[in-house]
């Protein structure tokens, strides 16, 4: 059986993939969905987020060997999570099958203000300090990272409750923030099939780290015309369309 491993961003967990794993499985009907929590994050709450992203890769690749699922994988991956993504490729390229890579930006390819937009920097060091309750923090996060007004208002509620229950602390928070400022990707694309994706309305982060990326790497991509930086909560069935014809086009398996 084929497995695709997902992995989120910044401080998320697997429950904000939401409903896109289904809309990814519905695709893929043959393959196993496996969504990771990146140490510190979700039910690894309570674990040290590693300083590294070298760190969380072993971490990722030891838990996947704790649920005895062997390689290769597929990665489907944003934001931090694709950093690891990009480091898991470049270490253990034949582990790997293929990586879509959302939403994400890279040291050297980028300069910092692209890479994490300044206008947000006060709303994320607020979310950083906890000065609000957990509520307000997620509506924040929604606020910067959706452009789909209607699909936040849908989850609201949902991501709420996983805070309240799954709590990141504000040094795993830190730590995870470090991680991606430290990490610098290969000047060379790693040896395993890749797909960008964007969304042109990105908040967050500046799409042209994506299409920067893709240009230096020589990469396939897709750009959403109107999503934020949630691509798939913006327009999950957009995605796993983009996957699933970008793996046809690769020799996978697709619905």
């Amino acid at each position: 059986m084929n497995s695709w491993v997902l992995m989120r961003g910044l401080t998320r967990e697997s429950g904000h993939w939401g409903t896109f794993m289904g809309k990814l499985q519905a695709r893929f009907p043959d393959d196993r969905i496996v969504a990771l929590d990146l140490p510190g994050n979700g039910r690894l709450h309570d674990v040290p987020s590693p300083g590294r992203i070298e760190d969380t890769v072993q971490a990722c690749r030891e838990h996947l060997g704790a649920l005895g699922i062997a390689p290769p994988f597929r990665v489907l991956a944003m934001s931090l999570g694709a950093m690891v993504a990009v480091d898991w490729a470049a270490r253990h390229p034949r582990e790997l099958a293929g990586c879509v890579l959302i939403n994400t930006s890279l040291r050297p390819f980028s300069p910092w203000y692209r890479r994490l937009r300044p206008a947000n920097y006060a709303a994320l060091l607020g979310l950083l300090l906890a000065r609000a309750d957990g509520r307000e923090r997620e509506a924040t996060i929604l606020r910067l990272t959706t452009r789909h007004p209607d699909g936040g208002t849908a989850v609201l509620e949902d991501w709420a409750a996983m805070r309240a229950a799954r709590p990141v602390s504000a040094s795993n928070a830190m730590r995870q923030v470090l991680a991606a400022a430290r990490y610098r990707a290969p000047q060379q694309a790693p040896l395993v099939p890749l797909l960008v994706l964007a969304s042109a309305r990105d908040g967050l982060v500046h799409p042209g780290c994506s299409r920067r990326l893709a240009r230096r790497w020589g990469t396939a991509i897709a750009e959403h015309p109107t999503a934020g930086h949630d691509l798939p909560l913006d327009d999950g069935a957009w995605v796993a369309e983009q996957v699933a014809g970008w793996a046809a086009r690769a020799g996978f398996m697709a619905a």
